[in-house]
């Protein structure tokens, strides 16, 4: 597939115009700014200005601790910048509420998929290289993939936030749902329908997308819900906490920054926050557990444990790899609410070609937006044809609800939704085929014993 963008295009819209790029089955604007917010304030939607939106290039990232001290990351992180960031120039700042749309040249009514990135609540960029919509713009949809605020800048709590604005924390989660609203109120204008929006999420991504589905609040701003490993809620010691029990770390991790006050901290220069977190997770283990959502009564209204008996009435697409992070147990989850809730399940069992980390966490990705050429390592003719099925039935579901299409006229391997009962169906996607079967939690167990995380 053409990932080149070669001419420019300029549209009318109701934020002004907007100048972007195309090819041959795809126009591209990159870098809208859907929102705005100062630092730990909550965000305003933009409604445009005077001046054309340059949508050519990509807009700036939340900034994240890897921008600032990649020298200390960790085997597994190094692992992804190079499956998904070698070779791309990005740029952070806290000016970061943007988003990309990929659409069909003559879009007009489109189903709408708006992507919220993985990245474990504290780092992810909506440019990394699986994110391009061109595959689903060629089968009628529009994209959208967003950036928002993660880390420190995302889910900080403090008292006096909540004396300002009645609530603290979840920045990164209400950036969310500001691209949501933003969506629906302009993507018309790029040719999109506001009443048919899936939301599409993978990891951290896929969380974030199964707390919005627990708030009845949201009811009627999306039909379905795709989560990519991370749907059906996870081990209670990894549940969001109260925002007021999260307040001691985020003291402990002021005065390592040398703020005494909130006024101090929300002035400090970003490589001080960062060089504090590196002080803090010297001395504490649990950071990854603070730098996440909280039950703030506002966006997450309770436990989740509890919410979760009672989603969000819209179509569920669940998916999980033979590798993936706490594979058994994302498994196991999955098909929990996959089956409550009448979800399409699939089981990703094919190993990635070019090394030895079997399915990893997040493999599946540029098999759904066909981003395989993309990537370095050397696929086959199997796997182009396998990216091609999970597109196809990405796109129906965004459609309509069934993966299948209607009519079935497409050819796909039928795959049926989960039902209650011992054995769980899914759609299993193997080295050989696609067709409906049962997920090995042996096999899971094993990968996750003999192989784990990803390698670099």
């Amino acid at each position: 597939m053409n990932h080149k963008y070669t001419s420019e295009i300029t549209i009318e819209t109701r934020i002004g115009q907007v100048l972007g790029m195309k090819n041959e089955c795809c126009r591209r604007f990159l870098g809208i700014p859907y929102a705005h917010a100062g630092r730990f304030e909550y965000a305003v939607l933009y409604e445009g200005g005077e001046e054309k939106i340059d949508a050519r290039k990509r807009g700036p990232a939340c900034p994240q601790n890897r921008a600032v001290h990649e020298h200390l990351e960790n085997p597994v992180r190094r692992f992804y910048k190079r499956e998904f960031r070698n070779g791309i120039d990005f740029n952070y700042s806290e000016d970061c509420l943007n988003l990309n749309i990929f659409t069909p040249l003559s879009a007009a009514g489109c189903p709408v998929i708006l992507f919220i990135h993985g990245g474990g609540f504290d780092s992810g960029i909506n440019s990394e290289s699986p994110y391009d919509g061109a595959g689903l713009a060629k089968r009628g949809i529009v994209s959208v993939f967003i950036n928002y605020r993660v880390g420190v800048l995302g889910y900080f709590t403090h008292e006096e936030l909540k004396k300002r604005t009645g609530r603290e924390g979840n920045f990164g989660l209400d950036d969310q749902l500001s691209a949501l609203k933003w969506v629906r109120k302009y993507i018309a204008d790029f040719g999109g329908d506001p009443e048919n929006i899936t939301l599409m999420g993978q990891s951290a991504g896929a969380i974030s997308i199964q707390y919005l589905c627990l708030n009845p609040d949201n009811r009627g701003l999306f039909r379905r819900a795709v989560m990519m490993s991370g749907g059906g809620c996870f081990p209670k010691f990894s549940l969001p906490r109260k925002a007021e029990d999260t307040r001691g770390y985020w003291l402990e991790f002021m005065k390592a920054a040398g703020c005494e006050t909130f006024e101090d901290f929300r002035r400090a220069e970003l490589s001080v926050l960062f060089d504090a977190l590196e002080e803090v997770k010297k001395v504490r283990k649990d950071s990854v557990y603070h730098t996440m959502p909280v039950i703030d009564g506002v966006l997450l209204k309770g436990p989740v444990d509890e919410l979760i008996q009672k989603p969000l009435p819209v179509d569920y697409m669940i998916g999980y790899t033979n590798n993936d992070m706490a594979a058994p147990v994302m498994a196991f989850i999955g098909n929990r609410f996959g089956k409550k809730n009448g979800a399409f399940i699939y089981y990703f069992d094919i190993d990635a070609p070019g090394d030895r980390n079997r399915a990893f966490h997040s493999s599946d990705l540029r098999y759904m937006f066909e981003t395989l050429d993309l990537g370095w390592r050397p696929y086959t003719e199997y796997d182009h044809e396998v990216s091609g099925v999970m597109a196809s039935y990405l796109a129906n579901f965004a459609a309509s609800g069934d993966p299948n299409g209607e009519g079935r006229e497409q050819g796909l391997p039928v795959w049926k939704p989960a039902k209650n009962g011992l054995f769980t169906a899914v759609l299993h996607i193997g080295k050989k085929t696609v067709s409906m079967g049962h997920v090995s939690y042996l096999k899971l167990a094993v990968n996750a014993l003999t192989v784990g995380d990803p390698k670099a």
